[in-house]
Order: C-alpha cells, then structure tokens, then sequence
C-alpha cells in the first residue's frame, strides 16, 4: 500500500540522517582499513533477530566488511548503548535494523573517500577538543581520568581515536548532503505524490495550534554597556603584556559553550563560515597572535584572540561578557508588558496589534507576533509533537485568551518577559491538499529523497567489497548487501 510504503520509507531516511549524529557523542571501535576476506563466522543454529537489548553481551569480533571499514560487535553494543543514554525509543527497532543503518553510515564514508571528499582536519581536531573538555568539565576529571576510563595507553591515542570517528562520521554526513545535492520537488510532483495515496490511506494530522507571543526585553543602560567595554579593553591590555588568553578566557567568559577550552570556537573559513556577521567581519582583518578591539554581536560584547591562520581556516578563541541588567531596568520591562496585557484584556488593542506595536521579537512582530514552526515552515504547531516549554506555557488556555505575564529567557537574553495567545485551533482531520500544502510537499520531498538514496545503495553496493559475517547474515535487509542475484 502506497501509505505504508511511504512511512516506511520515511522511517527509514530518519534513521539514516539520525545515526551520524552519534559519531559526535560516542566513542566506538577505531575503524582499521582493511580490504581483507574474512571467513564466515560458524553458529549452530540460525538465530532470531530480536529486538534491542542493551545487556545482551555478544563476544567481540568482526561482523562485517564494507569497502575499507570494518564492522565490529561491539561497534553495534556500544551503539545502542549511546541510543539508549540518549533517551532514544528503541522498543520494536531489532538489531538487524540497527546493524543495516551502521553499514549505510561505512558505505557513506567509503564511497566519500572513493569521491575525494575533502575533510577540514582543522574542523575536526577542534570538534574532537570540544569534545574532550566537555566530558571534563562535565565528570570534572581530567585528562589521564580520560585516557584511563577509556582504557587507552596515553592521551595521543584517545585523541587518535576520535579523531578518525569524527572524520568518518564527517565523511558520512558530507556523501549525504551529495546524495540530497539538487534534490527538489515541483508542484506537479506535489499533487502527483498525493493524489496517488488512496484515500481511505491518507496521512490525518493531528491537532493543531497557531501561537503567537510579545516579547518584551529590559534595555541595557549605556553606563553597563560601557563598563563592559573598559572590562575587555582591560583583558586585551593584559594579553598583549603576556597575560594569557586562555587563562581568562576560562575565568572569565561567558560563552558555556566555550569558556572551558579557553575560549576555542570551531574552526572558522572563509568560504564556509558559521559565525554572524560582526563576528566574521572581525576574526578576518585580525592577524596571527592579534587581540581584536571590543566589539558587539546579538550575544553579548566580545574580544577575539586569532591563534593561527591555514590558508582560509582560521583558529579563533574569544572572551564573552554580558552587560549587566539593572534591576530599574528589569522593572520597567515587567511595567510595560503587565501594561500591554490590561490594554488586550480591556479591547484597547488586538493581540497582532499590540505585538507589531511593542514586541521587541524581531522575527515575530511583523506577523502580528505568530510563531513560526521550524520544522514545517508554517505557522501550525501539531498539539502532540509541541516543544514540552511551548506546551508547558500555553496549556489550560482559551483559544484567544492572553496568558498571564511569563518570564523567561533564551541564549542571547538572561530574562525577558511574554505574553502568549492561541490564536487559532485545528482538530485531528484527514490530510487536506489545500490546508497542509507543506506538510504534503515536505511527504513528497522525502519520498523522492528516500528514492534517491534507495538508487545510490543499489549501485554503490554492487560496486563495493561487501561480506557480513555470522548471525548478520540471517538478517533481511531493506538493501541488498548479501549481493544475493
């Protein structure tokens, strides 16, 4: 049935995308290069697949070969082991399944080696860092604690290690975005897709807000912008009479992001940055072992120390700091909006009226404060799906009632206050080509993309040295990676 192939199909491309996410989190087995033929593993009796149980314990060996990678068991423990510590729902999810998707991530980053993709190390061995303070600061251990916990003999050899999980994981990632490369649907393939679903087999969609919000932020005083100024001008002089960087960095910034390596950002280049644009616009006029002037971005105020340059890679450390909020401040912003919620309650004013008029949230108050949902792109948020914040603030109220003043905060504030409104409310109903365009269109986009990546495993795998081992090879695949004619 075309439905079900559908989700599937989905199902399938969310577990794809999703597993090269715990290359960022997990360290397994280093993945030793080999194009050897490895013999099958005996067993004496053709075993079931199962759903996951993290505490089978299997003895380690090598499950599977796929182009230069092996595949090891524990490689597969030590996966759901990372899943399940992540809170992920793995109830129904069998180990064959499991074990397929570990073979689609070796396939992705043989082929991307095959293709000569090309890995920023930079990037890299500022990510294994980050990766390494981290964990840390969060065990509040150090680095031989490290080393010792996962059993390596010295600290190189940690290091190593995550270095070539990280860079297989970021080979895997970059043969994706190539697959997707130019991947788009038409609004005749839209229509097409969903007229080709039965009817009594379209999607319903669950119940659905529309949310809207005003946001009013306290405003920094000049006096507490300029005492952070003079602060970092402090820090710079400091810096350039031999103070360290790093040193203060760790003491004194507030980016948690950063402050615990010393204030070490990713790499950044020029042709791929990922800062905003103050903050590029200063990271590349500086030169090696310069300390920049104070400068301001939406997070704060900030001096940059440019460690070293590598052709248009840049190794940047900085120091954040937050002005101050008075509490007249604080104050006066808690007036205002208690002031903005009497003149909605009393008619005065709309809700969309009130937040182009007073909201402070650039992004919303043009659209008479809507939220936007980042992952359909429109304007409804489905009930069962809602971030558990959003839900948490709106729930028990009226559609068109104005909640009482919240106060909350986000990276770039430390307090701000809103009103929140449900504006509009649509029940559980059956997919409407009309109503839920994009969500139809995000449907159509998927399948073509699972369709894409169906085409690309039947001839890469066809073309690539592939031998699974033992138990896996009682597992039915979605792909043919037995090679059966």
């Amino acid at each position: 049935m075309i439905l079900q192939r559908m989700q599937l199909r989905t199902i399938n491309l969310k577990f794809i995308i999703k597993a090269v996410c715990i290359y960022c989190f997990a360290f397994v087995g280093i993945q030793v290069q080999a194009q050897e033929i490895i013999p099958d593993e005996v067993t004496p009796e053709k075993p079931k697949d199962t759903v996951i149980n993290a505490t089978r314990l299997k003895a380690d060996g090598v499950a599977a070969v796929v182009g230069d990678f092996i595949v090891l068991e524990s490689d597969l423990n030590r996966e759901i082991a990372q899943l399940e510590a992540q809170g992920a729902d793995l109830s129904g999810i069998t180990r064959c399944e499991l074990f397929g998707s570990l073979l689609e991530d070796k396939l992705y980053a043989h082929q991307a080696i095959q293709d000569s993709v090309i890995v920023n190390e930079l990037y890299i061995q500022s990510m294994v860092e980050q990766q390494i303070q981290g964990i840390l600061a969060q065990a509040q251990q150090d680095i031989n604690w490290l080393v010792k916990y996962y059993k390596k003999e010295s600290e190189q050899q940690l290091r190593d290690e995550m270095f070539e999980i990280n860079k297989n994981g970021y080979l895997a990632q970059e043969m994706r975005k190539k697959i997707f490369e130019g991947i788009d649907v038409t609004p005749e393939e839209i229509r097409t897709f969903f007229n080709d679903i039965p009817k009594d087999q379209r999607p319903t969609f669950g119940t659905e807000l529309k949310v809207a919000q005003i946001v009013v932020i306290p405003k920094v005083t000049e006096e507490a912008k300029q005492k952070v100024i003079d602060r970092l001008n402090g820090f710079k002089k400091e810096v350039e009479n031999g103070s360290s960087f790093i040193t203060k960095a760790l003491f004194y910034s507030e980016d948690g992001g950063s402050k615990n390596n010393g204030g070490l950002l990713p790499t950044m280049n020029r042709k791929n940055p990922q800062m905003v644009k103050e903050f590029r616009d200063v990271a590349f006029n500086l030169q090696e072992g310069e300390v920049s002037e104070p400068f301001e971005t939406d997070f704060g105020y900030h001096i940059i120390y440019l460690e070293k340059i590598r052709g248009q890679d840049y190794e940047v450390r900085h120091i954040l700091l937050r002005p101050e909020l008075s509490q007249e401040a604080i104050q006066e912003a808690k007036d205002k909006i208690d002031e903005i919620r009497e003149k909605i309650v009393d008619g005065s004013v709309t809700f969309a009226e009130a937040a182009r008029e007073f909201s402070d949230e650039e992004e919303t108050k043009y659209e008479g404060g809507r939220l936007m949902n980042p992952v359909t792109q429109d304007f409804n948020f489905e009930l069962a799906k809602m971030d558990t914040e959003m839900y948490t603030q709106i729930q028990g109220l009226k559609d068109g009632e104005v909640s009482e003043v919240i106060q909350d905060e986000d990276r770039i504030n430390s307090i701000k206050f809103k009103l929140m409104m449900v504006t509009d409310r649509i029940n559980d109903h059956e997919a409407d080509f009309a109503k839920d365009y994009l969500k139809i269109k995000n449907l159509a986009l998927q399948d073509k993309q699972v369709k894409a990546v169906e085409k690309w495993q039947e001839e890469t795998i066809r073309n690539t040295y592939i031998k699974i081992n033992g138990e896996y090879r009682d597992c039915e695949y979605q792909s043919d990676w037995l090679k059966t004619e």
